[in-house]
């Protein structure tokens, strides 16, 4: 069973419909035993970054979530959810963000003409090709829609970048940690193919 959890953002629904078209049995929750005891974790979302984490700390998430990374279960973060494990967000100063991982979240520059947010397929760099892109090629396209991005601390835990006003570390793998800026529940074919292998792990 997979855990999606509940802090009320959006676009959560999607997830669940993706692994539903997989086979796979997943629920939406807050409650911490059925986290807990999941094979594997999910945080989506879309919205702000002080909103989501004001929200997740108001449910008692927060040490949730910490308990999972311990626990060495699978775990994965979509678009706002990878941005909330980092250690914070251009988009709400002062706000501390879950700190799971090293790096801050910056905004995509509006000055090289094209639109913020970025909406719309980009194609993906593998610097360090993790376990999420099994059977996926280099230059495969993924779906963005996101105004901040991330700029992690240490370079050998990003295993997919991306270009688009900067150069975007679009996703992440630290142990049984995962993260991803895109949504590969809206990605066709290949987000498939990227929730079949978080599944497989």
């Amino acid at each position: 069973m997979i855990a999606i959890i509940d802090y009320d953002a959006g676009n959560i629904k999607s997830v669940e419909k993706a692994l539903m078209a997989l086979g796979e049995t997943a629920v939406i929750t807050r409650d911490r035993e059925k986290i807990l005891n999941a094979d594997k974790v999910i945080l989506p979302g879309v919205g702000a970054f002080g909103d989501a984490m004001e929200k997740i700390r108001r449910y008692g998430l927060e040490e949730i979530i910490r308990e999972v990374a311990v626990q060495k279960k699978p775990f994965l973060g979509i678009c706002l959810g990878l941005q909330l494990l980092f250690e914070s967000s251009e988009e709400t100063p002062g706000v501390k963000g879950l700190g799971i991982l090293k790096g801050k979240i910056t905004k995509i520059p509006d000055d090289m003409g094209l639109k913020v947010p970025q909406i719309g397929w980009n194609s993906l760099k593998f610097p360090n090709k993790g376990r999420l892109y099994r059977g996926i090629q280099e230059d495969a396209y993924v779906y963005f829609v996101h105004s901040y991005y991330l700029q992690a601390e240490d370079p050998q835990i990003v295993t997919a970048t991306t270009e688009y006003a900067a150069h975007i570390h679009a996703s992440v793998e630290k142990e049984n940690v995962f993260a991803c800026q895109f949504h590969p529940e809206k990605s066709s074919e290949v987000g498939l193919q990227i929730l079949k292998n978080f599944v497989a792990l």
